[in-house]
């Protein structure tokens, strides 16, 4: 479902400040995979997602989402292939606009538009349906103001509208570590049980290590922008943070260095 093929981008490229981000990065999902990633920090985790999401060009290597090369692609044009949920509440949605608009938005993503009406009839009934399923009370709030919202009940709102249209890749860039651990968990829980039930191939990015074991099928460890680590199947249902911790030291030859993975 992605290749990403020897992917390489250099910032700041021939000054003093030149920072390669990733250094030929190879990285390839299945179907289904949830790909739970983490690294210290500069290891390259958030900038792999801009890459797949087409946020700059590269310096080298391709980018194939479901057998079809985008590496050329700009961002909006592959917006009809990837849903993405930020880090910051704020990102992803109108807050001037109310939840049904948004979720309007949201299903129209990478569909022709025309003259019609925002909302039918059918729309704000399916609509109303999705947001049961959140368990927020949000499917009696359809006509409240996004920016209304708190910063968890936005963040629920955004992994429902990233998922609407069932894309072939789900990008997750850190987007519990702005909320409080409680509202964290449940923004997690509700990304496993999207994830599972579209069967969503997935890209999850955290400094919280217990929760890059806990989730997904796979996780991926990321330094100095290529992978160092991949671990999958039983070899990832017994691992715990020491054994994470001593993994990397022994392919790195480096002692792990992210004091918020450490302290998450």
């Amino acid at each position: 479902m992605l290749e990403l093929n020897n992917i390489r981008k250099v910032f700041n490229a021939g000054t003093v400040n030149e920072k390669v981000a990733l250094n030929d990065l190879n990285l390839y999902l299945e179907e289904g995979d949830f790909v739970t990633v983490i690294g210290g920090n500069g290891a390259g985790k958030s900038t792999m997602l801009n890459a797949v999401a087409g946020a700059f060009a590269l310096d080298g290597g391709s980018v194939v989402i479901d057998g079809v090369d985008v590496t050329r692609l700009p961002e909006y044009k592959r917006a009809k292939y990837i849903g993405r949920v930020f880090q910051d509440p704020m990102t992803g949605t109108a807050a001037t606009m109310n939840i049904e608009e948004n979720l309007a938005l949201a299903a129209r993503r990478g569909k022709p538009r025309g003259l019609g009406w925002g909302i039918t009839r059918t729309e704000r009934s399916q609509c109303r349906e999705k947001l049961k399923q959140l368990g927020l009370g949000l499917e009696n709030r359809m006509t409240s103001k996004v920016g209304l919202l708190s910063g968890g009940q936005r963040q629920a709102l955004t992994l429902l509208m990233a998922s609407l249209q069932k894309p072939k890749i789900l990008l997750l860039d850190e987007h519990t570590a702005a909320l409080d651990p409680k509202t964290a968990a449940r923004v997690l829980e509700l990304s496993d049980e999207i994830v599972e039930k579209n069967n969503l191939t997935t890209i999850m990015v955290t400094h919280n290590m217990r929760d890059a074991i806990a989730h997904g099928n796979r996780l991926v460890m990321l330094h100095d922008g290529h992978v160092v680590l991949d671990i999958s199947g039983e070899e990832k249902k017994k691992l715990t943070v020491e054994d994470l911790l001593s993994k990397f030291s022994a392919t790195s030859g480096e002692e792990f260095a992210s004091d918020r993975a450490l302290l998450a």
